[in-house]
């Protein structure tokens, strides 16, 4: 949010969200509606072999999630190459849940500021992580301005179809600024 802030008023910006990333760009989109061209949301996630801790007690909200092997194999990974694979396991880190208090606190999403940013949803065809068929139901529940496909992607674009999510992003990106 810091960063947004920061941006002079005649500056608009193209948000891009990635999994847990689009809770914050909703954020973004309900704060500074008026300096978003588009926001464009791709991915998200699943449990299997995922843990969840409960560092603050048990009758708190959970505080962190460590993706799992299993997990990151078959529904993060799961197109990516194998190096890419067994670099992303030296990797994980636990993800904070609630670390902020931006994160920590509901986010309501209004249709006045929100509302007003320009969507398009992203469908990572062969995403494990969010299945298609979902994906499909969180464009019917908050349809977007747009939807796009990358076949053959897993959750992981950037890294299973690196140029197509590039030449979609950067479609988006000249279509509405």
């Amino acid at each position: 949010m810091e960063f947004m802030a920061s941006l002079p008023p005649d500056k608009n910006v193209v948000l891009v969200g990635h999994s847990f990333g689009g809770l914050v760009i909703s954020k973004a989109m309900e704060t500074f509606p008026e300096m978003i061209s588009v926001a464009a949301i791709n991915a998200t996630i699943a449990q299997l072999d995922n843990r969840i801790t409960y560092d603050n007690g048990p009758i708190n909200p959970p505080t962190t999630l460590i993706l799992g092997l299993n997990y990151l194999a078959t529904c993060v990974y799961k197109l990516s190459r194998i190096k890419d694979l067994a670099l992303a396991t030296t990797l994980v880190r636990p993800f904070y849940l609630y670390s902020g208090e931006d994160v920590s606190k509901e986010i309501v999403l209004s249709s006045k500021r929100y509302g007003s940013v320009r969507r398009v949803f992203i469908v990572a065809t062969e995403n494990e992580a969010l299945k298609k068929e979902f994906q499909r139901l969180m464009i019917e529940k908050n349809p977007p301005d747009e939807v796009e496909e990358i076949e053959g992607s897993d959750h992981m674009t950037m890294i299973s179809k690196p140029q197509q999510l590039f030449t979609t992003l950067v479609s988006i990106a000249n279509k509405y600024s």
